[in-house]
């Protein structure tokens, strides 16, 4: 029973709170000791409260004992966590990074607030790299997330420690962070489902990018949920998505209804590969069956871009932005080291330079960058007026082995025998990222390899509802979340 707790879907869990059929503490419990047994294996979930989790969930069982409805809170009673990037009150919350080690918020993140007023017992924090800033999960407090598909690989980053967990059934769900792709790689590496909304409608407050956080809120970033069903994010999605609580008596977010609900009725584009950032040919077959599937089904799927939109565009513009957007998280040492490259670039990677570049970028630079970016979401809301939702990469590789030396600037990838740069990890995901356009990932199957591949489903801004519909029918046809062999 235990093991079908475990993997049951948030959705699922929350049904049978309600009908009384489990208690809170009972699940807790049960992810607690589930923890215990796989951590030295994961190394997923770092930091624990159990004492202050086990009083909220007695609570949380008071409350359902005396009748209170979904509706008082839709997540009434369910354990979870949080990736360590986001302030926890009275739990330490360290953003991966040595300076922040022993940091105790005195307040949670926004997103957090509306987890615990929804009635969610949040019992511990997941694992990340410094600053949010690797698509891997391994920092210098806690060490190094495995995959619990392949443990010498691993989940994904930067929310690596929240897909982990989750895939292995150690949490009802988390929530995490996505400025260059960091909610929906895990997704895909870990084999769980993951959305990046559209930007600006979660609240980023509570996020920590950087030592003086607390009122930051970044450009680029967004905060979403990952969990093993489709369902799961919606869930969550509607309960952290709502203005700030400082913008609140001034507006409300009312997200538009999916265009369709009937499979048949979307209008598909795929874009499945691109000379500029190739697929590995693991991903690339695993992505054309997935479609080929969808096609069996009765889809019908053109093959489409943007004819006025330059895919390189992610290096010219995104990626310099995704870099601005991060800089607070350099300190004064790494910025003289940013800026002596701006100086002198010969014998740094294309990487580094613009890394440095966009670190010490002057701010009427940055202004005409946006200016770019404006435009280029002007073409995306023309294309979607042909298109409901769009289907593309997460990454050009499915989980690959640890890297432990060098950045994300500085490594690189074996793809099919040839070495690419690491950062080509983030482009396809960054692409569509830093136009602020809502993501879903979904699994679509497992390489011959054994390991999970997932699929983005891009939809127009505010389209968040779209995505998640049309991620509900690739669930449907390609199975969806499977539970890894650890679990």
């Amino acid at each position: 029973m235990s093991e079908e707790l475990a993997l049951a879907t948030a959705s699922e869990l929350t049904e049978q709170l309600r009908a009384k059929q489990i208690s809170s503490r009972e699940l807790l419990d049960m992810y607690l000791a589930r923890r215990d047994r796989l951590h030295a294996d994961l190394n997923a979930i770092v930091t624990i409260d159990a004492e202050g989790a086990r009083t909220q969930a007695d609570l949380a069982d008071a409350q359902l004992a005396a009748g209170h409805q979904a509706i008082d809170g839709p997540l009434l009673g369910l354990p979870m966590t949080i990736k360590d990037a986001l302030a926890t009150k009275a739990m330490r919350s360290t953003g991966g990074a040595v300076e922040l080690s022993d940091h105790v918020p005195d307040t949670d993140a926004e997103v957090v607030a509306r987890v615990r007023s929804a009635g969610a017992v949040v019992f511990g924090k997941t694992n990340l790299p410094r600053w949010s800033a690797d698509v891997q999960a391994t920092n210098e407090i806690f060490g190094t997330t495995n995959n619990p598909w392949d443990l010498t690989c691993g989940p994904g980053g930067s929310s690596g420690g929240a897909s982990a967990a989750v895939a292995a059934g150690l949490t009802g769900a988390d929530i995490g962070t996505d400025i260059g792709g960091s909610v929906r790689l895990p997704a895909h590496f870990a084999g769980v489902c993951g959305h990046k909304p559209t930007f600006g409608i979660v609240p980023q407050l509570g996020y920590i990018s950087h030592p003086t956080y607390p009122l930051s809120a970044p450009d680029v970033n967004v905060i979403g949920p990952l969990a093993r069903s489709v369902d799961d994010l919606e869930l969550v999605l509607d309960v952290i998505a709502g203005p700030r609580c400082d913008q609140a008596a001034g507006w409300k977010l009312e997200l538009p209804p999916t265009r369709h609900g009937e499979f048949g009725d979307f209008r598909v584009a795929a874009h499945l590969d691109d000379p500029h950032t190739p697929i590995g040919s693991e991903v690339a077959a695993m992505l054309e069956a997935a479609c080929g599937a969808l096609v069996a089904s009765g889809a019908s799927i053109d093959h489409a871009w943007p004819d006025d939109l330059a895919f390189s565009d992610v290096d010219d513009i995104g990626l310099p932005l995704i870099s601005a957007a991060t800089s607070p998280g350099r300190n004064d040492d790494e910025f003289e080291e940013m800026r002596s490259i701006v100086v002198d670039p010969s014998g740094h990677p294309p990487s580094l330079q613009m890394r440095a570049s966009s670190t010490a970028m002057f701010h009427r630079d940055w202004l005409l960058k946006v200016e770019r970016r404006d435009a280029n979401r002007q073409k995306w809301a023309r294309f979607f007026e042909s298109y409901d939702v769009l289907l593309a990469p997460v990454a050009l590789v499915a989980a690959f082995a640890h890297m432990h030396e060098g950045n994300l600037y500085s490594r690189s990838l074996d793809v099919d025998g040839a070495a690419r740069p690491y950062y080509d990890l983030i482009k396809w995901t960054s692409q569509f990222g830093y136009v602020g356009l809502p993501s879903t990932v979904v699994p679509v199957g497992l390489t011959p390899r054994g390991v999970p591949v997932g699929i983005q489903i891009i939809g127009p801004a505010l389209g968040d509802r779209t995505t998640l519909e049309f991620a509900r029918h690739v669930e449907r046809i390609c199975g969806g979340y499977q539970p890894p062999p650890l679990a």
